[in-house]
């Protein structure tokens, strides 16, 4: 199983709405509100890197309430 973080900006008046819709993408496991550089903290869980690589790719960056993402590919 490969897990990741993905630390999620937010438009300005989105970030409630924004973690919400998240929660519903494959693979992710969790969205939270965080206060910092970022707005959301995304946990996701998938069988292979792609799949995570694909849904953020595809869906999260796809969202138009996002500016930016980072994705970070847990090592263990």
């Amino acid at each position: 199983m490969v897990r990741a973080f993905i630390m999620v900006k937010a438009a300005t008046g989105e970030t409630k709405t924004l973690s919400e819709t998240l929660g519903g993408v494959d693979h992710v496991t969790e969205a939270n509100v965080v206060a910092g550089d970022f707005d959301v903290i995304v946990e996701a869980e998938a069988g292979e890197v792609y799949e995570i690589i694909d849904s953020v790719s595809a869906r999260i960056r796809e969202l138009e309430s996002i500016v930016d993402t980072k994705t970070y590919i847990c090592l263990e």
